[in-house]
């Protein structure tokens, strides 16, 4: 089983504590997003093919991927945007986000960490030509510790959108055409292969164009190669589109303080939940 820490929240920047805790229990109960009863989630070392995790600081994780890896192979999914305060209030700076990659990537090897440039969000502050420009030079830092970087096209949920109107009232939030989003994601891509990195593109096939390939963010072959063994899981998705691997997500909504304005993991930014229960 691989486990997935977490795509609802930011475990080693936020829970890590509680992540280790729950390592010497041996399980986790993770509360079900759609209303139903809990489910207990092994954490043993028997039951454990591989952690993902994904966040945008584990700086103060150090202690919490030495134990991940008495436990079971690891990759780090690192998103790093660099986006204006107003959209992301309490994201680490760029130059922190960079060193803590190069840290990761000479610990545990450069196929232990993956760059995510995700969502890519355009607002009247974040235009095309900002996104070129940001992810190039975000890529002269990054790209010397990675092999890959994950992109895709913000999706605007209802309570994206519901955020953005009420946390940045004066920003003008665009969503334009599948073309467009096409266009520049490509372009993206290829800034990313001028800088010898493969770019690939998360649960979004229609958007697809050279240089982009699909993106399998729970990544068995990555995984295997990390482990020097082979991981055997089948792809199962989170949704249409997507290319992971099945694995099970312990994580919970509404527990990350990074701010981001447009996350979908966030439904009232005020009312972040940090202390995550015993289970």
């Amino acid at each position: 089983m691989i486990i997935s820490a977490s795509y609802r929240s930011d475990i080693p920047a936020f829970h890590g504590a509680w992540f280790q805790d729950r390592l010497r229990v041996g399980h986790v109960d993770v509360p079900n997003p759609y209303g139903a009863k809990p489910y207990r989630v092994s954490l043993r070392p028997d039951d454990v093919d591989a952690l993902v995790f994904w966040t945008r600081n584990t700086r103060p994780f150090r202690d919490g991927l030495g134990a991940a890896r008495a436990v079971a192979p690891f990759m780090v999914t690192y998103t790093v945007t660099g986006y204006p305060a107003v959209l992301e209030r309490g994201v680490p700076p760029v130059e922190h986000a960079a060193r803590e990659i190069a840290w990761l990537a000479a610990t545990f090897g450069p196929r232990a960490v993956v760059w995510r440039y995700d969502p890519v969000l355009l607002t009247d502050l974040t235009p095309p030509a900002f996104h070129r420009q940001n992810f190039r030079r975000l890529a002269e830092q990054i790209a010397p510790h990675v092999d890959e970087v994950t992109f895709s096209a913000a999706t605007l949920y209802a309570k994206s959108r519901r955020n953005l109107k009420r946390l940045a009232p004066d920003v003008v939030v665009e969503d334009p055409d599948d073309d467009r989003k096409r266009e520049l994601l490509a372009g993206l891509g290829q800034i990313a292969v001028d800088h010898g990195l493969t770019p690939t593109l998360c649960s979004q096939p229609h958007l697809l164009a050279d240089p982009l390939r699909p993106a399998a963010c729970i990544d068995v072959a990555r995984l295997s190669d990390i482990a020097g063994i082979r991981i055997g899981a089948r792809q199962k998705g989170n949704r249409p589109g997507c290319a992971c691997a099945e694995s099970r997500d312990i994580g919970r909504y509404d527990s990350c303080a990074h701010g981001c304005i447009y996350c979908y993991a966030v439904r009232d930014h005020a009312k972040v939940v940090l202390e995550t229960d015993s289970g």
